[in-house]
C-alpha cells in the first residue's frame, strides 16, 4: 500500500484570514497539536494549539505569522522521512505538499503508525537480535554479512541508540539458526544486548557458575 492513500483533507486548512478565536474553536473540537494555515491557496506553516491559547481572539491568523511552524513533507516522501518529520517536530499531524509547493493535505501520526504496522518489519514472525559496539567500529554491511552467512534472512534493522562512543542496532530476523548468528556476532566483536534462549554461551557461562558455587560450597 501506498503511503499516499494516508493522505487526509477532512479538514480544509486554516485561511490565514481568519480570526483566532475561530481556530480557538476548532482546536477546541479536535486534538491536533498543529493545523496547516494556508494565504491564498498557499501553505504558510502550521499553528500550535498550544501557542494560540496566548493570541489575542480578535487578531488574525496572519498578524502571529512569525509563530508558525515551517515543517512538512512531500508527496513523493517514503514512509520513513515521514515519521521522522513527525519526531523531530513533536506533532500529531504533518502538512503534504506536491513537489510544485501546493497544498495538498495532511497525515496524521495514528495513520501513519498504522501503515507501519503493515511493513513486513512489524507485521512477519521472527526474532528481535540487538547488538552493540564501538561507534566507529560497527558495520552494516559486516551485520547484513553476519546474519545472511547463518541462513538468515533480515526483514529490517536500524540504530536504535547511539552516544559519542558506541551504538546498538536492532535487527528483526526471519530465518535461519539464532545461536549461530549470536556467536558469530560475539567472534566479530559485538556485544549482544537482547536475550535468547537458544544462546549456548550463556548457557555455559551459568553452568559454570554454577559448577564453581557447587565446589566452593565442599
Amino acid at each position: 500500500m501506498e503511503i499516499t492513500n494516508y493522505i487526509t483533507t477532512d479538514f480544509k486548512a486554516i485561511d490565514s484570514q481568519e480570526t483566532i478565536a475561530s481556530v480557538k474553536d476548532f482546536f477546541d473540537d479536535l486534538n491536533f497539536s498543529h493545523f496547516p494555515v494556508v494565504e491564498e491557496g498557499i501553505y504558510i506553516g502550521s499553528i500550535s494549539s498550544e501557542d494560540i491559547e496566548t493570541f489575542d481572539n480578535d487578531k488574525k491568523v496572519i498578524d502571529y505569522r512569525y509563530t508558525l511552524a515551517s515543517f512538512f513533507t512531500r508527496t513523493n516522501s517514503i514512509w520513513l522521512e515521514v515519521l521522522e518529520v513527525f519526531a523531530k517536530n513533536h506533532t500529531n499531524l504533518i502538512p503534504v505538499l506536491d513537489e510544485n509547493n501546493n497544498y495538498i493535505g495532511y497525515y496524521e501520526i495514528d495513520d501513519i503508525m498504522s501503515f507501519f504496522h503493515q511493513t513486513p518489519f512489524l507485521k512477519e514472525q521472527g526474532r528481535i537480535i540487538k547488538v552493540k559496539k564501538g561507534v566507529l567500529d560497527y558495520s552494516m554491511s559486516q551485520i547484513t554479512q553476519i546474519v545472511e552467512s547463518n541462513n538468515g534472512k533480515l526483514l529490517g534493522l536500524f540504530i536504535s541508540e547511539s552516544d559519542v562512543d558506541s551504538i546498538e542496532v536492532t535487527m528483526k530476523i526471519s530465518l535461519g539458526a539464532i545461536n549461530e548468528i549470536v556467536q558469530t556476532f560475539r567472534r566479530y566483536n559485538y556485544e549482544i544486548i537482547s536475550e535468547h534462549q537458544e544462546d549456548n554461551y550463556i548457557s555455559s557461562l551459568k553452568e559454570r557458575s554454577d559448577y564453581l558455587d557447587k565446589y566452593l560450597n565442599i
